[in-house]
């Protein structure tokens, strides 16, 4: 059995995790966009649901991709692994609003074109935060890559 350590710097994994967050950063935004601008739907709720249609298809893709190795078989299994991963990944939601919360209160301006461009750079700098929670998190938690 590989230690934690061992287990957490799998490159390739992280490599897929990483990848796997792009693709739900795209349908994040893209249900959080349509949601706010399409149907009228105020932004906060709409950023709730997007991230919450980002965590459901970044699972689904981390079930049969990043960690098809690990985790039990069958239906409850596969859904404790789901309410598990949700759990993570509001922790992770918690990181990046805390993140930007406090760098944005930080005295930094960067301006171009009328836009603060500090508060935009919060917003990868938190995600990347969250990003290696989400991935310690799910590895040993959710997919309970060690367990092996």
């Amino acid at each position: 059995m590989r230690g934690i350590p061992d287990e957490l710097l799998a490159i390739d994994r992280f490599g897929q995790f990483v990848s796997v967050g792009a693709v739900g950063a795209v349908f994040d935004l893209t249900t959080s966009s349509a949601l706010t601008a399409g149907l009228g739907v105020s932004p906060e709720i709409a950023k709730l649901v997007g991230a919450e249609v980002a965590i459901l298809v970044m699972f689904v893709v981390n079930e049969r991709w990043t960690f098809a190795d690990h985790g039990d078989e069958g239906v409850g299994a596969i859904l404790r692994r789901l309410l598990k991963s949700n759990l993570v990944r509001s922790g992770g939601v918690a990181v990046q609003v805390g993140v930007v919360a406090g760098l944005t209160r930080l005295p930094i301006v960067l301006e171009a074109f009328g836009v603060d461009l500090w508060e935009l750079a919060t917003f990868p700098i938190a995600i990347g935060c969250s990003l290696l929670l989400n991935y310690v998190l799910e590895s040993l938690f959710t997919w309970r890559v060690t367990a092996d």
